[in-house]
């Protein structure tokens, strides 16, 4: 039964619940005049918490709940302000100063509108998903977008420098996302992309807005966040989460990626053996003795407590294997996507490291040394996206 102590609390003593979340306030003022600046637009990134600047420069942030959180002010003319700060129950004063920002003449690139449409295509495809919710996502201003295709390498890119605003029709939220960088590398099946967003709440009839409490709810449970919030509360396996160490070497018959495509293309209209010969090798797996380590991890044996408060370390060797049983895989593996044969086909994934060890909050945010997903969670896009302040309902 999902019905954790504190939710409990906030039933009980409403007055409790309000003193235990955060506030943040200050002024926002340009750093040349010192003279304070209105409309900034002012909100905690990932987080359903914003708002705008006075028309005196004071802004104020109410009801946050307690964690880490990089607070961003986005005003036109003006350099984006980012700071990480930690919330608690304590009020939190910040004043924040613009810097002026400098013109800047992008290069101009030239393309047809056949080609900015089938790029958009592959980006809306790679940034907001392919699934039912994706489906039910409106992108209002797509055409802020600077997108490029590189045919060489393959790689798309995009970004942008106004608000990008997709209505997430399945799970009732307008999301505002600054796009500072976003790269689809079709050769290595990477898709990367950083940027400050910002949540808001669809307006809708109350079985309307029943129905997106289930949906979020059924894109919570299983989650990447409800997994941190889990293992820093010791209640992996209360969650349903069962966790393994993972061990797997690159496939030594498996020439690299560029070279494979490069003999594709080279034997395309060539020799039928050749062409099917590295045909065959594109369809191996890049790696080769991979192996879940069994028995399952404990809480205490990959986390512990960071040395600043609120905060975890994740730690473990290169590879880690997440499965949650609650829920089975409907979307297909990738054929490099390693699942044992005694294992059912629950939802799982693969974590690796990308250097240190991550550090996550309370909240279920990876706040320090992301890693690469692999498998379910690697699937999630803009349309399962909640904000990091959602907190489930209690069953």
């Amino acid at each position: 039964m999902r019905f954790p102590w504190f939710i409990l609390i906030i039933l009980l003593c409403p007055v409790l619940a309000i003193a235990q979340n955060g506030s943040i306030s200050g002024v926002v003022t340009s750093a040349d005049s010192k003279k304070p600046i209105p409309r900034v637009s002012v909100f905690l990134d990932n987080s359903a918490v914003g708002s705008a600047s006075q028309e005196n420069g004071t802004y104020l942030l109410n009801n946050v709940r307690p964690g880490s959180y990089k607070l961003i002010a986005k005003s036109l003319g003006y350099e984006t302000f980012e700071k990480t700060i930690l919330v608690g129950s304590e009020p939190v004063k910040l004043d924040i100063e613009l810097n002026v920002k400098p013109l800047q003449l992008r290069e101009v690139v030239i393309t047809s509108a056949a080609d900015w449409k089938k790029n958009y295509e592959w980006f809306r495809r790679d940034f907001i998903g392919v699934d039912e919710n994706a489906r039910l996502c409106d992108v209002i201003n797509p055409h802020i977008l600077n997108i490029e295709y590189n045919q060489t390498k393959q790689t798309l890119t995009a970004n942008g420098d106004e608000f990008l605003v997709v209505e997430n029709k399945a799970l009732g939220y307008r999301v505002k996302f600054l796009v500072d960088s976003f790269s689809s590398d079709k050769l290595n099946g990477i898709v990367s992309y950083s940027g400050q967003r910002l949540f808001e709440e669809l307006p809708g009839s109350d079985a309307q807005k029943a129905k997106w409490r289930q949906k979020r709810e059924d894109v919570y449970y299983g989650s990447a966040m409800h997994f941190y919030r889990s293992l820093y509360q010791d209640k992996l396996g209360q969650e349903g989460f069962v966790v393994y160490n993972f061990i797997r070497y690159m496939n030594p018959l498996r020439p690299k990626e560029e070279e494979l495509q490069h003999k594709l293309k080279q034997f395309q209209s060539g020799p039928r053996d050749s062409f099917m010969y590295y045909r065959n090798l594109a369809m191996m797996s890049k790696y080769s003795n991979e192996n879940v380590l069994r028995p399952a991890l404990k809480e205490f044996e990959m986390c512990s407590h960071y040395q600043q408060q609120g905060l975890y370390v994740l730690h473990f060797n290169k590879y880690l294997y997440v499965v949650y049983t609650k829920k089975r895989e409907t979307q297909p593996d990738s054929k490099d996507f390693y699942r044992p044969i005694d294992m059912s086909d629950y939802e799982a994934s693969i974590l690796t490291l990308g250097g240190d060890f991550p550090i996550f909050d309370k909240n279920g945010t990876v706040v320090a040394n992301s890693m690469l997903y692999e498998g379910t969670w690697a699937k999630s896009r803009l349309s399962d996206l909640l904000p990091v302040d959602y907190v489930p309902e209690p069953h």
